[in-house]
């Protein structure tokens, strides 16, 4: 199942991207319209993660609270570009820092736009590079997936779909643990 919807997902993503590239490269915005699909993908495998069954469906939720899904993860792209403006580094430190976005707006669904990306920020903090070297594991894999002529990313991406969000519910746990219950 894992298989079938990262085929599906990249294929909406993959088409609708060779679409645009074909309509003269103008503004993606069908891209930027479809982004809850991304928020669907890493709903799914969170689901997966938490002992819920795989489901197509999922794939889909980012459409159920478009509007907060849709701002949420166009701040986030915005904000990852203006820090990369500066120089590469700070757009790739930004990208981790916001990495567990659309978790938590799964998990939350009161906070919207700026509330959720601040929360991965303070989540992230000091978890950054763990999630990147977790990253940079993969490549190994990537590069016997460019062998197989991309065939082997249907297996690869949804591992490391469900490695990040084991990751999230790890970062959640120890977040929790640090939190100081006020009443």
């Amino acid at each position: 199942m894992a298989a079938i919807i990262t085929l599906v997902y990249f294929l909406i993503e993959g088409g609708i991207q060779c679409g645009v590239d074909f309509l003269h490269r103008s503004l993606d915005i069908i891209s930027i319209l479809l982004m809850p699909i991304v928020y669907g993908y890493s709903i799914a495998f969170l689901a997966l993660v938490r002992g819920e069954e795989l489901q197509f469906e999922r794939l889909f939720d980012g459409f159920k609270d478009y509007g907060r899904v849709l701002g949420t993860l166009l701040l986030t792209t915005v904000y990852t570009l203006l820090w990369a403006l500066l120089l590469i580094i700070p757009g790739i430190v930004k990208g981790y820092s916001y990495a567990m976005t659309n978790y938590i707006l799964r998990d939350e669904p009161q906070l919207r736009f700026n509330g959720a990306i601040e929360k991965s920020m303070d989540m992230m903090s000091g978890y950054k590079m763990k999630l990147f070297l977790m990253d940079l594991s993969f490549i190994g894999w990537a590069i016997l997936c460019l062998l197989t002529l991309g065939i082997g990313f249907l297996f690869l991406a949804p591992y490391v779909a469900a490695s990040h969000a084991a990751f999230y519910q790890y970062v959640k746990e120890e977040y929790m643990k640090d939190q100081v219950v006020e009443y």
